[in-house]
């Protein structure tokens, strides 16, 4: 057995996030060792209800949830996205009320002591806007040498955003702070659309977690039912992208990119048409991956495999 990676997770919980939550809290190869939340899908203090619950009902450790940031770098937290969440950001289902409240600790000052405890190998996995990342490198700037690696849900290099012609939404949010996490000195895994927008779960693998007899399980079914009445404007039919869980999967070394450069990444901070857009130099990757010296910016733009059956599988077996 090899020891487990230690994952500090940022989250906005938001239904892609239960979905990437329930797979970590599955992952044999995963230790959870604390979650922060942040303004995005719902409110940071929504986002953190929600995460308590989600534990308390999976009877998970006491895994530490801290609020982070309400508002980004520039400008107000201006309400989450209903349309594709529900209005509690869970899709509109019920759960009940863990007896946990958040930790007493921010979001920020939770990853910078767990970046003591597990100095060196600790795992950063962002799933929604950066802006608790920002504030962590602004209060400890020798927070990157402490981490082993960061991998982050956000971007469109080739393809369009999802909240505007040009930006992915966790970006769009707050770029300011995702220009942050990219200049900071560590290795950064970026899981951009390109291939997140791949990868998708069915109503037959949805049916299975309704099936489970576990109410965690079960739960995160009934949770998808929205983010799949959402998605059938894009693809067609029930379905839904696999955004934050791919980056989970990616996180917990379970598959593989198959191309993933490591290119330049600029992000798009005006206030006009391209804010938040992430700007790749893909240039010269034609003739196969060429990596550019000295950039540790990893662009995630294919993965060998669906990951589907996979994130189904492990949070069955669980």
């Amino acid at each position: 057995m090899t020891t487990p990676i230690p994952v500090y997770l940022d989250c906005d919980p938001g239904i892609d996030d239960t979905l990437a939550l329930a797979y970590l809290l599955a992952a044999p190869n995963v230790e959870l060792v604390g979650i922060g939340t942040v303004s995005g899908n719902t409110s940071a203090a929504q986002a953190a209800r929600n995460t308590l619950d989600l534990l308390a009902l999976a009877g998970a450790p006491a895994v530490p949830v801290a609020v982070g940031a309400h508002d980004h770098l520039d400008h107000p937290y201006g309400g989450g996205a209903g349309w594709v969440h529900g209005e509690n950001g869970i899709g509109g289902v019920d759960l009940p009320r863990g007896a946990r409240e958040p930790d007493p600790r921010t979001a920020v000052q939770l990853l910078i002591d767990l970046s003591h405890e597990y100095e060196g190998r600790l795992h950063v996995l962002t799933i929604g806007p950066l802006t608790n990342i920002a504030h962590a490198l602004e209060a400890d700037p020798t927070l990157p040498g402490r981490v082993a690696e960061v991998t982050a849900m956000g971007g469109a290099a080739l393809v369009p955003g999802n909240i505007t012609p040009a930006a992915e939404a966790n970006v769009f949010n707050d770029p300011h702070a995702a220009a942050a996490l990219i200049a900071a000195d560590w290795d950064v895994t970026l899981v951009p659309l390109d291939v997140t927008m791949e990868h998708t779960l069915d109503e037959d693998q949805r049916r299975m977690l309704l099936a489970d007899e576990r109410p965690f399980v079960r739960a995160v079914g009934e949770v998808l039912d929205h983010y799949f009445d959402f998605y059938v404007g894009t693809y067609g039919r029930r379905t839904c992208a696999l955004h934050d869980p791919l980056a989970a999967v990616i996180a917990a070394g379970a598959v593989t990119p198959t191309r993933a450069p490591r290119v330049p990444v600029v992000v798009d901070v005006s206030d006009g048409p391209g804010r938040g857009q992430t700007i790749a130099d893909l240039r010269g990757q034609r003739i196969g991956v060429r990596d550019h010296d000295g950039v540790r910016t990893r662009l995630v733009l294919d993965v060998g495999s669906s990951i589907g059956q996979h994130l189904v599988d492990t949070i069955l077996a669980g």
